[in-house]
């Protein structure tokens, strides 16, 4: 090979066209097998993206909201019986976390 004929391009009809032919032919069915695939693969997504939103819009502030009280009483309760030396009972357990729960569920 001299100089000049490596800076040349070569001539497309010389090329051999071994390498089209060589390429597998794609079918129907692998478009369709691809489409369900992208739209199941869509709808998981869609499905995850409301999960999360039931998570964050509704569970976690109500459980926040509710744990949040919990934890106000309880330290209501902490700070009386040290500071003023009051006894602090919730007579029915059951009622106040109803009572609780109603509570943060009514102003949401």
């Amino acid at each position: 090979m001299s100089l000049t004929e490596s800076f040349m391009i070569p001539d497309v009809s010389v090329l051999d066209n071994d390498d089209l032919d060589s390429l597998p032919s794609t079918s129907t069915d692998s478009y369709n097998s691809d489409d369900a695939d992208f739209d199941a693969q869509q709808e998981w997504e869609r499905s995850i993206e409301q999960l999360q939103l039931l998570l964050t819009m509704i569970l976690v502030p109500f459980a926040g909201k509710y744990l949040g009280r919990k934890f106000a009483y309880w330290s209501w309760a902490r700070y009386m019986e040290w500071m003023h030396d009051v006894e602090i009972r919730w007579t029915n357990e059951k009622k106040f976390k109803v009572a609780g729960a109603a509570e943060v569920a009514a102003t949401l």
